[in-house]
């Protein structure tokens, strides 16, 4: 079935940012009084920053933490701005040239996307269809919604038809939970091909560079 909806994560997906907002949830956790170990913040890799925070302090209320995870990030952004990651702008736009419709989803709210994606180039920005963030759908990663809010951003109905692509385990799982027809994990973030690979993708490719490639020898489109 041909693929016309690519579903892809902003930060070390098709973004990098130096592992700046790991960095930061780390920190701000660490400042509540609960310093996180390196398995307890890899379980979180991928999620609604609130869940990850109300999970690593064990707190109810996290407001006051995210407002800090926030003003960090936005200090640590300014200080070394987000770019995209090698070969994504191309390919972004190899795949809406084949009949493709992209994007983007996060665990980010819409405090820290929209200045993230304003700082990106045109050459990326322009090549997206949407954006859906955790807080839009009320529910993060491994939970589907944001898939579901992109198809119906984008009038795909049938999930045969998604590419659901991310550099972590939950990226991973959101795409099976909706029956993506295919579900990628990509090694440009901070989790290992051992890791993606457990979590059961289709494929597992270098970066989201590789994806018009992926879907020329499965469909038969060609990226120009």
């Amino acid at each position: 079935m041909t693929v016309t909806l690519a579903v892809l994560d902003i930060a070390g997906t098709t973004v990098y940012e130096g592992g700046a907002v790991y960095r930061v949830l780390a920190e701000v956790v660490t400042a509540a009084g609960h310093p996180p170990s390196d398995a307890g913040l890899r379980r979180w890799m991928g999620a609604d920053k609130r869940e990850a925070l109300a999970a690593l302090t064990g707190r109810d209320t996290v407001e006051d933490l995210h407002a800090d995870f926030v003003a960090r990030l936005a200090a640590a952004y300014a200080a070394t701005p987000p770019r995209p990651l090698p070969g994504v702008p191309a390919a972004l736009a190899a795949l809406r040239s084949a009949g493709t419709a992209v994007v983007l989803t996060t665990g980010f709210d819409r405090q820290v996307t929209d200045p993230l994606l304003a700082a990106l180039p045109a050459a990326f920005t322009t090549e997206l269809d949407g954006v859906v963030c955790a807080e839009d759908v009320g529910v993060g990663r491994p939970d589907p919604a944001m898939i579901h809010r992109a198809m119906a951003l984008t009038g795909v109905d049938a999930p045969g038809r998604v590419l659901a692509a991310g550099d972590t385990v939950l990226d991973v799982r959101a795409g099976r939970n909706a029956r993506a027809g295919r579900v990628v994990g990509v090694l440009t973030g901070a989790q290992t091909r051992e890791e993606l690979t457990a979590a059961g993708p289709t494929d597992v490719v270098g970066g989201v560079a590789d994806l018009p490639e992926l879907l020329g020898s499965w469909t038969g489109a060609r990226a120009r």
